[in-house]
C-alpha cells in the first residue's frame, strides 16, 4: 500500500495530491493507495482519503504501507523512517501558498543525499518515483537508531546552520 501523508498544520498540499489522483486515476500507479490530506481542498477522487486521522490511525496506516509520501516535515519523515518504510519526501513550497518558506527542500535534499529518501522535487517526478521504489529499481538505506531523535536532531541543527549564517 502506498500511504501519502500531509500532517496536521494549516497548509494545503493540493499539488500533491492531484498529481497523485491523475497517477492512479491513469493506472500509472496501480495497487491500493490511502491519504491524509490534511488542510488541502483538493479532495482525491481514485482513492480514498482523510483530511486528519486519529494519531492511532495514523500510526496504523503507516504500518499497513509500503511507501509513504511524505511532505518534508521532519517528524513525519522520521515517522516513517522509524517504521522501517520506504519514503518519497514531497516538499511543501512557499510560492504556492504550502508552507511559510521552503525548509522542506533543504531537509528532504540532506535525507536523499544520506540515501534515506527519494527526493521528488518536481511533480512529474512523483509516478517514476513510485515505480522505482514498487519494482525495486531504488533500494533507500535503512534508517535504525536507538535514539529516536537523532534524526530530528540532526535536521535541526542542518537548518540552524542554514538559515542563521
Amino acid at each position: 500500500m502506498i500511504f501519502a501523508c500531509a500532517g496536521s498544520r494549516p497548509y494545503q498540499f493540493n499539488r500533491l495530491f492531484e498529481e497523485l489522483d491523475r497517477l492512479v486515476a491513469s493506472g500509472d500507479v496501480g495497487g491500493e493507495v490511502f491519504a491524509q490530506i490534511g488542510a488541502s481542498t483538493y479532495e482525491p477522487r481514485s482513492f480514498p482519503f482523510e483530511h486528519f486521522m486519529e494519531p492511532e490511525d495514523f500510526k496504523a496506516a503507516e504500518e499497513r504501507a509500503d511507501i509513504v509520501i511524505s511532505h518534508g516535515a521532519s517528524g513525519s519523515i522520521m515517522g516513517a523512517l522509524n517504521a522501517g518504510k520506504k519514503v518519497i519526501a514531497v516538499a511543501r513550497l512557499a510560492r504556492y501558498g504550502e508552507h511559510i518558506n521552503d525548509h522542506q527542500v533543504a531537509i528532504n535534499e540532506t535525507l536523499a543525499r544520506e540515501g534515506l529518501v527519494l527526493n521528488v522535487a518536481d511533480m512529474a517526478d512523483l509516478g517514476p518515483a513510485i515505480r522505482a521504489l514498487q519494482s525495486g529499481e531504488v533500494e533507500l538505506r535503512a534508517w535504525r537508531n536507538d535514539n529516536p531523535t537523532a534524526i530530528v536532531d540532526a535536521i535541526d541543527e542542518f537548518i540552524q546552520e542554514s538559515f542563521h549564517d
